[in-house]
């Protein structure tokens, strides 16, 4: 069985875990996932997410508003972001924030103030930000070369040529089981240009389960299939990638551990 596992984005707040939320996560630990972080998209999902970090040792959190959030989000989220971080010893990140350009009525100008401001708390507290991309990649760059923040782009879809320009800025890349699509040419193109050392691992869940899972709900475990696609294009034995990722998911987010 494979080990060291790190789910570096999921959603265990989703209602697609609640009838079993807290039997999966129970089981996780001996199915070789070693840490989870917790993405957040709303007050809701921070309060929810310090929560099960809290009841669980392998899991930590993130706080952050999710740009589809911003037509309802509080004016005071600056201050619900920080005192999230500073309150919650497992909160390890700013996110999940960003840009997302994708459904037609989307607030540009809102959406860029939302994310930077976040940025801006991030680099304050001097913590990681996990950023959300879709549609958006020329603006997204723009901020995070203006800002230069810590971090990782989540999920990533762009080119291989955007993912170059992400690592020069010093940020981690992470992966779903889209890559294990049949049509997930792009995605492993992208994956070839990012060196092992500057890769993350993510589901994502309960959305982009790999193949075999896909179209069913995702939950960490099935990030071993995920890995092994990943390990292939780099040319590395799926153990051995999910160490490093395991280690710069660790180093990204602050986590002690051995």
């Amino acid at each position: 069985m494979m080990h060291n596992i790190f789910d570096t984005h999921s959603h265990y707040t989703d209602s697609a875990f609640d009838s079993d939320r807290y039997e999966l996560l129970d089981s996780l630990p001996d199915r070789g996932v070693k840490y989870i972080m917790l993405a957040s998209t709303c007050a809701g999902d921070i309060t929810e997410n310090a929560v099960l970090a809290e009841k669980y040792d392998y899991i930590y959190a993130s706080a952050g508003f999710h740009p589809e959030n911003i037509a309802d989000i509080p004016e005071n989220y600056i201050d619900i972001v920080r005192k999230a971080v500073i309150e919650n010893p497992k909160t390890m990140a700013v996110g999940e924030i960003g840009l997302d350009y994708h459904y037609d009525g989307y607030d540009r100008e809102k959406q860029i103030e939302v994310f930077e401001n976040q940025i801006i708390l991030a680099k304050e507290l001097d913590m990681p930000v996990i950023v959300h991309s879709r549609d958006a990649t020329e603006d997204t760059l723009n901020i995070l070369k203006k800002y230069r923040p810590s971090g990782v782009l989540h999920c990533f879809s762009g080119s291989a040529e955007t993912a170059r320009e992400i690592i020069k800025l010093g940020m981690y890349i992470g992966f779903t089981g889209v890559i294990t699509f049949k049509n997930a040419k792009k995605a492993l193109r992208s994956l070839e240009a990012v060196p092992a050392d500057r890769l993350l691992l993510e589901t994502d869940c309960p959305y982009m389960s790999p193949v075999p899972f896909r179209g069913k709900r995702c939950d960490s475990s099935m990030i071993v299939h995920t890995a092994e696609k990943a390990a292939e294009i780099k040319g590395l034995p799926v153990q051995e990638l999910l160490d490093i990722t395991c280690r710069k998911g660790m180093e990204l987010y602050r986590i002690q551990g051995d």
